[in-house]
């Protein structure tokens, strides 16, 4: 998919990855109607999966603003759709298989993971400071 609309698919997905690791915590979590009142707590207090589950969501909700700037930055300073693509794409691979390394409770392997899914936007705002 080209042009902006590959540029906005990618955010759409960024967006929404958070919530996979959502649903999983709250299953895993044996989230019931009424722990609703107060889905924070009850998420806080579970362990094992849920809780391995819900810190993956914590912490995909905080790379998304570091990504979507990035994003935005680089198709604003017009740097080449299939490069802000590529390195869009390959955040969300590395953040997809980073959940599952924090939820297979692989600690090393997430960390490298995170490492490199954390240098895709990096690289794309190093990119477009060298083009101003």
């Amino acid at each position: 998919m080209q042009g902006i609309s590959g540029i906005i698919l990618i955010i759409i997905v960024a967006c929404l990855l958070p919530y996979v690791f959502t649903l999983i915590a709250k299953s895993k979590g044996g989230f019931q109607a009424q722990d609703n009142q107060n889905p924070r707590d009850f998420l806080a207090k579970t362990t094992g999966l849920a809780a391995r589950a819900n810190a993956v969501q914590q912490n995909s909700f905080e790379s998304l603003p570091l990504f979507i700037a990035a994003i935005l930055m680089a198709e604003y300073m017009v740097i080449p759709e299939w490069f802000i693509l590529t390195l869009g794409w390959a955040y969300i691979v590395f953040r997809v298989i980073y959940g599952i390394c924090y939820l297979a409770n692989l600690a090393t392997l997430r960390s490298i993971i995170w490492f490199f899914s954390l240098l895709c936007p990096i690289f794309l705002f190093v990119i477009t400071i060298k083009m101003i």
